[in-house]
């Protein structure tokens, strides 16, 4: 059986035994088709909120207003933050809001900060040119910026840019709401900092799952002591893309009410992975695209060709399809090269990979180190870097290994790098087959994912 698979930023042909199954995950979703008037569904879900009056018939004219939004990694290549800002700022244009009273911030958390001329990709030369001045991207390490709400019952701190309390109103505008995404993620990581994202964002809390989603539980009950201290609610709008380019529907009102809505529509709309297929596989393979939400406006590197994106964003299929002890196919050419002004920490996190891979480990000896790592941070407050634990928390998919037994990487340019990982080498995919075959036997079950071809925004 000859098929194609996604390979960096090319298909290429491989060969597999005729009883191969293919799996088309389609981003393990239900399709949705996009609204017909795609400025139409923006403005309308802005301009009805659920559960809030209207922008125009609350806000007072000389309110300070704060609107936050997504940054550029979220997998959003559609016009939805013009049309989005576009109806914002019309609505509280009605109710008499200066401009001089409106500040936007780039919800970044421990992305990188994003230079304007990249922010104006996403939300068009107008809203830059009107806003000069008065746009910034969060600093997570900016404490004269940053206020403390309290702890959740568990004792989880509420850290958040003081904007949020210094603001009559907030407008977090979220354009790719998913099980995932959207939330209180978008205030309680967004706009945080490490001593409370690090509550929720480790190697076990993080999940994409939209049932029983451990993260989310825990960034709702940062939510109730964000609301509780605030007296007020944040207006949100949450956006649901049919694909990368269009939108399906857009919701706006409170975060939980908007949060209740969008998950109607990702619990209709999610499949199971576990479902793609009748019985788990003994070899799971895919192709890695070139594509990683952390490259945008930048470059990929081996951390995250293989592990943030080849076990982590992709990986959801091996647990799901693959069964415990399952051999793992990536394939990919991997190049060696590493934007080190936009992953500056990421070289070094690369080199504790040949020592360790226990994520949990990795965290326990070098959380300390690169949360405090004051070269690194200046990096991330003033030369476009990202956060320095952020290249730790690239390291978190490798607790896919303890389902898979081995991860064979075929076509990789440079086969120390898969090595370097305790990664198995094989110079095609039809080799790395073979290779599987020698562990699981000639009549191994294979399962081919067809996962689409993806680019970084450049």
């Amino acid at each position: 059986m000859k098929t194609e698979i996604v390979f960096g930023d090319r298909w290429i042909e491989a060969e597999f035994p005729d009883t191969a199954k293919l799996v088309s995950p389609g981003y393990g979703l239900a399709k949705l088709d996009p609204a017909e008037d795609q400025e139409g569904i923006v403005e309308g879900g802005i301009k009805n909120p659920i559960d809030m009056d209207p922008l125009s018939d609350f806000v007072r004219r000389d309110w300070k207003i704060t609107i936050a939004f997504d940054d550029p990694t979220v997998p959003c290549f559609g016009p939805v933050w013009v049309m989005a800002f576009r109806s914002v700022l019309d609505e509280l244009r009605k109710a008499g809001v200066a401009k001089s009273n409106i500040k936007l911030i780039c919800a970044n958390a421990l992305h990188r900060k994003f230079r304007m001329q990249e922010l104006e990709k996403i939300l068009g030369s107008e809203v830059i040119e009107t806003f000069s001045g008065r746009i910034v991207c969060h600093d997570a390490e900016d404490r004269e910026n940053t206020v403390t709400l309290g702890e959740t019952a568990e004792g989880y701190p509420v850290e958040v840019n003081r904007a949020l309390i210094d603001s009559d109103l907030t407008i977090y505008i979220n354009t790719f709401a998913s099980a995932f995404n959207g939330g209180w993620k978008s205030i309680c990581v967004g706009l945080s900092t490490w001593n409370t994202i690090r509550c929720h964002h480790t190697p076990e809390a993080m999940s994409m799952s939209a049932e029983r989603n451990p993260m989310h539980e825990i960034l709702s009950k940062m939510g109730e002591v964000v609301k509780s201290e605030l007296k007020r609610e944040i207006f949100k709008v949450e956006t649901v893309m049919a694909n990368p380019f269009q939108v399906s529907k857009v919701f706006a009102g409170t975060i939980d009410k908007c949060r209740e809505e969008v998950m109607k529509i990702w619990k209709e709309r999610a499949k199971r992975r576990r479902d793609l297929l009748d019985e788990k596989a003994d070899v799971v393979c895919y192709g890695v695209p070139d594509w990683s939400p952390y490259a945008a406006f930048s470059k990929m590197n081996p951390l995250l060709t293989l592990i943030s994106t080849g076990l982590g964003y992709l990986g959801g299929v091996i647990e799901g399809i693959g069964k415990r002890g399952c051999d793992v196919i990536l394939a990919t050419p991997c190049p060696n090269q590493w934007d080190t002004v936009a992953h500056a920490s990421y070289p070094e996190v690369w080199e504790i990979l040949g020592e360790l891979r226990d994520p949990n480990e990795i965290m326990e000896r070098y959380e300390g180190y690169y949360a405090n790592h004051a070269e690194y941070i200046a990096k991330y407050r003033h030369h476009y870097a990202f956060h320095p634990v952020h290249g730790l928390m690239a390291t978190f998919p490798l607790k896919r290994l303890n389902h898979a037994s081995r991860v064979i990487v075929a076509g990789i340019e440079e086969p120390k790098l898969a090595e370097h990982l305790g990664f198995l080498y094989a110079p095609t995919v039809e080799k790395a087959v073979e290779i599987a075959q020698e562990q699981h036997g000639r009549d191994a079950s294979i399962a081919v994912v067809k996962y689409p071809l993806m680019l970084s925004r450049q």
